[in-house]
């Protein structure tokens, strides 16, 4: 109760290499820079947090400047926050508060902590209490 296996009279062969000037080769081909720009820009954006235009606004309305150093401490908690799995935190910094987007990197508005005047912030998996360098 055997069946042969048919096998295909049609015989595969590699395809003749091409010859001439314009032809690229694995050690003359040229990168691609476009590509290698686009992906470094991308890299770039997700190891910098951003401001939303929202707390763009929020700065400037409440006078609020963020210095090198602040910026610096918000990056280390969102590194921080994401390798936990967090989703959306609160950052307290300094007298600062920052409701971020963790997964987008993204500063969804900031307030100074005498502002959380109701003492209550929704919409929020966690909280991150970053301490003074100078205490």
């Amino acid at each position: 109760m055997s069946n042969p296996i048919k096998k295909p009279d049609m015989i595969i062969s590699p395809l003749p290499l091409r010859q001439g000037k314009n032809v690229p080769t694995p050690t003359t081909a040229k990168p691609q820079n476009r590509f290698n720009k686009v992906l470094q820009r991308e890299v770039r954006k997700q190891e910098t947090i951003r401001f939303s235009a929202h707390a763009e606004k929020r700065l400037k309305s409440r006078n609020i400047s963020i210095n090198e150093s602040q910026r610096m401490k918000l990056n280390q908690a969102v590194d921080t926050a994401s390798s936990k799995g967090v989703k959306d935190s609160l950052i307290l910094l300094n007298n600062l508060a920052f409701v971020v987007n963790i997964k987008n990197r993204i500063v969804v508005t900031a307030m100074e902590q005498s502002q959380l005047k109701e003492g209550i912030v929704t919409n929020i998996d966690s909280t991150m209490i970053i301490p003074d360098s100078d205490e």
